[in-house]
């Protein structure tokens, strides 16, 4: 894992809209949509971008549904979701997949007296919040797992997201690898038929709505819990060891990946062994045609990732999410250089 700096101190420049526009709309600049889960590092390493090359960035994080429907309509440049594409996905559409960075989901919660990391959770226990099993946060489940919290005679309100959404996917994969009943009632997908609670846009929507809403519970990466200061949950992982949602928790997750097993490099981190290992650690991956309609549009695109992936490290430690492995970053590049090639199969990315 290449080396990064975690940063006490993080301004994220996230705008009230879900719409990012990182410069003056120009020829040259990048369009993509989807994934809300990287937005705050995309807005960081756009800035940056931009300032080094004049080159702006506009992206809409609208969910990885959305990325991947308009990337599929073709109307940008490049999509982003953190529910990878299966390999006959891939193939049927002629998109090329790689990751380009790591971070972790959290459990956040609005609990009067209640401090970040000072509540505990297993997956079952998760499981049965969201499936409407638990209702009120003086439960036995949560009392047993808290005893020195003094935990609240109040209904819960579970907030979850409305849109298609790949943090959606990955929590409930988490969900079904810990809970049978939520495996064989609920289910995997990016969008679901919530049993209860209340539904919001975006990664941004969930949070607002649980920081508004006492007693809540919601779901968000975690850099979205830090920006609005919300209180985020300790989990029990997959080893029965109590863990924080820090950067190296998130990195001991994907130790062990096997990033060539699966076709686009869509492998799944979630509920991976390990005592430091938080269990709902995601990828969030970049799809663009490999031979796409607007090569020079590609180009830049492809431009931006490899500057992402070279000076990115320390932007993406300040918000603690992981930087991609030096191994993937190389066996990435090897791929733009061999799959994403102009009309005349010429390669679109020769190296920075």
């Amino acid at each position: 894992m290449r080396h990064f700096i975690r940063s006490a101190a993080v301004a994220i420049a996230m705008a009230a809209a879900s719409t990012l526009s990182m410069a003056v709309a120009m020829a040259a600049d990048i369009s993509g949509a989807g994934a809300t889960f990287p937005y705050p590092i995309y807005a960081k390493w756009a800035d940056a971008y931009k300032k080094e090359t004049g080159i702006g960035l506009n992206y809409q994080s609208i969910g990885s549904g959305g990325g991947i429907k308009q990337i599929k309509a073709k109307t940008v440049t490049f999509g982003a979701s953190d529910a990878p594409l299966k390999g006959e996905d891939l193939d049927s559409t002629g998109l090329a997949q790689f990751p380009m960075v790591m971070g972790g989901i959290v459990p956040v919660v609005n609990l009067e007296g209640v401090k970040p990391g000072e509540l505990v959770l297993d997956g079952p226990t998760l499981a049965d919040i969201f499936a409407g099993k638990i209702t009120n946060w003086n439960d036995e489940a949560i009392k047993k797992l808290n005893p020195d919290v003094k935990l609240p005679d109040q209904a819960i309100a579970v907030v979850h997201r409305s849109d298609g959404s790949g943090t959606t996917f990955n929590f409930s994969y988490y969900l079904a690898d810990v809970s049978a009943d939520w495996k064989s009632k609920v289910g995997v997908n990016t969008a679901l038929e919530w049993p209860v609670g209340i539904g919001a846009k975006g990664n941004e929507g969930v949070a607002n709505n649980v920081s508004q809403t006492g007693g809540a519970i919601g779901y968000v990466e975690y850099a979205y819990a830090k920006q609005n200061k919300l209180t985020y949950t300790d989990l029990i992982n997959k080893d029965g060891k109590k863990v924080e949602p820090t950067a190296a928790a998130f990195s001991a997750a994907a130790a062990n990946a096997d990033w060539s097993s699966q076709p686009g490099y869509g492998v799944i981190l979630a509920n991976q062994a390990g005592a430091e290992t938080w269990p709902m650690t995601s990828a969030t991956w970049i799809l663009v045609y490999k031979k796409p309609d607007d090569a020079a549009a590609t180009t830049e695109a492809l431009k931006f990732f490899a500057w992402s992936y070279a000076k990115g490290d320390e932007l993406a430690a300040s918000l603690d999410y992981v930087p991609m492995p030096d191994a993937v970053v190389k066996s990435v590049e090897e791929m733009w250089g061999k799959d994403i090639v102009d009309a005349n199969g010429k390669p679109l990315y020769s190296g920075m």
